[in-house]
């Protein structure tokens, strides 16, 4: 397997456990479990961003950038509701 397919495989397990992690923030019923999956979303998005990054600087992941007309007809659209 390339390191390129581990670094896409390892940034969607990293995005499911932020996403348990947010759930179970909502969801606590304690201050205590509340801080606790709070503290462990946290670290897990440092550690998505930092996968992401290293994506992007090797080229793997890469964006585009929105045109400003798109950008202005979506203000436009959300701003109207």
């Amino acid at each position: 397997m390339e390191e390129k397919d581990l670094m896409e495989k390892e940034l969607l397990i990293i995005k499911g456990v932020c996403d348990l992690y947010l759930h179970g923030s909502i969801e606590s019923t304690t201050a205590e479990v509340h801080s606790a999956f709070k503290d462990a979303l946290n670290k897990s998005l440092d550690i998505q961003n930092k996968i992401y990054n290293l994506m992007a600087e090797k080229g793997w992941y890469k964006t585009e950038t929105a045109e400003q007309q798109k950008i202005d007809a979506a203000k436009q659209k959300f701003s109207n509701k």
